[in-house]
């Protein structure tokens, strides 16, 4: 199949949708860390427990990506994505009225299959959308939305947990992924239809050594960031104390940065270059990670090491997908699925190995395990960068 030509509503509108459209899912997925505190109390489970939800949550991402990409491959993007949103209001919302964790932990999990879908199928349409040479830029736009969930979305739900009640919070992400189906449903153009995904893609993919050593930079550097990220919020109530407010706070702080971050990336991506844009991210994060014990004399100390962390958070994934789509812009369907796959992954297994840490009693050394993750994900981007420099 080949893709089909986009009519009707303008690309700049459809990108805007499409961005708030990933803020909506990201909220989403970060609603749980931020919330975590609440959901293990007023659910009388233990947060290892409770961080089960981020992983099999993450798990069921990471598998869904690249199968569901294959399943949807000949749908048209417009009714897809709106069917998606919806999709996510629907298991949002029974998920705030679940009884017990036994309920919870399957609606989180049906929830969640509209990431898989949403996040990869929005970034491999840009193709479609915009100009060649616009496709670093607007790609790191759409993926902005996954930054301004960090800055509003994340502490909000924090706050809304810890004042309120964490259902109060997953219910303000599913009305708003109701008014974003009805923007995306309006802003998106008519016959969006990527290239179907064949055997054959999947194949050349896997077989790609600068593709395959990208995609494992994504996977090293989700399970390093996650294997301390999804414990935010009983770290920070453990070593500062932190209340719902004071916390709601740190996920601001952390997400404006990583706002900034993925701005700059936005601005310099096209000029830097993919590789050297993702290994500065990279480092960035494992700068903050080597620095981590220093943010515990206090509040001040804690947030700016969190600060190098935060720029290259954001920016890190969206310099990947601009890496991904450039190295082949034919295989960016099965690519950028794949890449999702790796994220989610990625962030399944730092939740999963930081609760079986937790349990241990080490939860102030997770950064450790994040830190050597990362050098990994550095050697390994570097690997990338000269496998694509021979191909």
């Amino acid at each position: 199949m080949t893709p089909s030509s986009p009519r009707g509503a303008s690309s700049p509108s459809a990108l805007w949708a499409l961005m708030t459209g990933n803020f909506v899912i990201g909220t989403g997925v970060m609603a749980v860390p931020g919330t975590l505190n609440d959901i293990s109390r007023s659910l009388d489970v233990s947060i290892p427990q409770a961080g089960l939800l981020i992983t099999a949550g993450a798990l069921v991402m990471g598998l869904g990506a690249p199968l569901l990409a294959t399943l949807v491959a000949g749908w048209d993007r417009r009714r897809l994505l709106t069917l998606t949103l919806l999709w996510y209001a629907l298991f949002l919302g029974l998920s705030a009225f679940a009884p017990d964790y036994a309920w919870l932990l399957p609606l989180r999990v049906l929830a969640v299959i509209a990431p898989a879908v949403f996040t990869p199928q929005a970034a491999a349409c840009i193709g479609l959308l915009v100009p060649e040479a616009q496709r670093g830029r607007a790609i790191a736009f759409v993926f902005l939305g996954w930054s301004v969930a960090s800055v509003l979305g994340m502490p909000l739900s924090a706050w809304i947990g810890g004042m309120f009640g964490w259902r109060w919070a997953f219910g303000l992400v599913a009305v708003l992924a109701l008014v974003v189906a009805a923007w995306v449903w309006r802003a998106m153009p008519d016959q969006v239809r990527p290239a179907a995904l064949s055997r054959e893609a999947w194949g050349q993919t896997l077989g790609d050594a600068p593709l395959t050593l990208a995609l494992g930079v994504t996977l090293l550097s989700a399970f390093g960031q996650f294997t301390l990220f999804s414990y935010f919020a009983p770290y920070l109530q453990q070593t500062h104390g932190a209340d719902p407010v004071l916390l709601s706070v740190i996920f601001f702080w952390f997400g404006a940065f990583g706002l900034i971050g993925n701005i700059a990336l936005t601005r310099w991506v096209d000029r830097l270059g993919t590789p050297r844009a993702v290994l500065i991210a990279l480092s960035l994060m494992a700068l903050s990670l080597a620095l981590w014990p220093l943010g515990r004399a206090g509040l001040v100390p804690q947030a700016l090491v969190m600060v190098p962390w935060a720029l290259g958070c954001f920016s890190c994934n969206s310099a990947q997908q601009a890496r991904l789509v450039q190295l082949s812009p034919v295989l960016a369907p099965a690519s950028v699925a794949l890449n999702t796959s790796a994220m989610y992954a990625g962030q399944g297994l730092g939740a999963a190995l930081g609760g079986a840490l937790i349990a241990q009693g080490h939860l102030l050394q997770l950064h450790w395990v994040g830190l050597a993750l990362m050098l990994l994900a550095i050697g390994v981007s570097q690997r990338a960068a000269q496998a694509q420099k021979r191909s």
